[in-house]
């Protein structure tokens, strides 16, 4: 049997292929190199126009720094540190307070060796009545040194409160500015027009330039025809020393009047439901608020909601607070002849 041999195989031409790896690696090689260099310039141009667009915003806006600077932050890390360390002093105090201690008020310098007063006392005047200014003064408001000594030795700053006239500048203010040039007994409220209608609004901007004004543990409204004597209050201020939101008064509650004629009518006696009585408050004759809430009053005038009296109106601000009311019997009429009444 004869075999056939047909024509010899060619070797796979392996050769080629080694020859044509190493220029395709060369080429893989370019193309990773321009690709890198193209992504990397296209971030490059894309950082530049992101730093070009935030220089135009604070350009077009006025801004030259950021929401937030370095300064504003650090001022936020004190803030903390100083939250904790009052929280760490609260606590602290809760503990001496258990042991029996009871704060006495003792003046702080505020760096410009004045003291920190222990009250800011205003008295409620108006035009037309200097005669009971005049009397206040010859009975237990000292004038010239002897009302400066009060201040340093004390701590008890007392002031007489008026607004302006609508008339800015008329006779009526003309007065009070002549009796104050002599006096320096008055604090006067530039933002607030006089009117009988309006010593709720007088309260109001009292409590708040006051707060503005004096660095106080206390703040007091009295009316022009209350006689006090000062040591007796500075006593009973030193029992509520350690309470940081008090309101402190003869607390009352009455009927509101809806009869338009009545003397204490209240134009919004419906707002104190059916029974149509008052909630618990502090007559206005006099009464006390700590530093706390008069900051409370000052930041939030013109969003507070006064009604027809002004302890009516006081009352309902402290309604929605965290504020001790505290009724003191000495601050009520029937114990002035032998409290605070001279």
């Amino acid at each position: 049997m004869q075999i056939r041999e047909g024509p010899a195989r060619r070797p796979a031409p392996a050769a080629a292929g080694a020859l044509r790896s190493p220029m395709s690696a060369m080429m893989l090689a370019m193309f990773a190199t321009m690709a890198s260099f193209y992504v990397a310039g296209r971030l490059w141009q894309d950082a530049q126009n992101r730093v070009y667009l935030i220089k135009e915003l604070d350009r077009r806006t006025g801004q030259g720094q950021s929401a937030i600077s370095v300064d504003d932050t650090l001022k936020v890390v004190a803030c903390r540190q100083q939250g904790k360390r009052l929280a760490s002093l609260e606590m602290e105090l809760a503990a001496a307070k258990h042991e029996g201690f009871v704060g006495k008020y003792s003046p702080e310098t505020n760096g410009t060796h004045s003291k920190k007063p222990l009250i800011v006392i205003g008295i409620m005047s108006s035009f037309g009545r200097k005669n009971y200014r005049d009397a206040v003064r010859k009975s237990w408001l000292p004038t010239g040194s002897m009302l400066k000594k009060l201040e340093e030795e004390k701590g008890i700053v007392v002031r007489f409160i008026v607004g302006r006239s609508a008339n800015r500048g008329d006779t009526f203010d003309r007065e009070i500015d002549d009796e104050n040039r002599s006096t320096k007994d008055f604090l006067i409220l530039d933002d607030h027009i006089e009117s009988d209608e309006e010593l709720p609004k007088k309260t109001k901007s009292f409590f708040a330039n006051a707060a503005e004004t004096f660095d106080a543990a206390f703040y007091a409204k009295v009316n022009d025809d209350i006689y006090i004597n000062v040591d007796t209050l500075s006593a009973m201020l030193e029992t509520h020393w350690d309470k940081p939101r008090v309101y402190i008064g003869c607390m009352k509650s009455g009927e509101v009047f809806s009869d338009s004629t009545h003397k204490w009518y209240e134009p919004e006696w419906w707002k104190f439901g059916d029974g149509k009585s008052y909630f618990r408050h502090a007559s206005g004759e006099m009464f006390v608020i700590s530093r706390a809430v008069a900051q409370f009053i000052s930041i939030n005038r013109s969003v507070l909601r006064t009604y027809a009296h002004d302890d009516v109106s006081v009352g309902s601000w402290m309604i929605g607070l965290a504020v001790k009311h505290v009724n003191e019997a000495k601050l009520c009429c029937s114990s002035w002849s032998s409290g605070l009444s001279a």
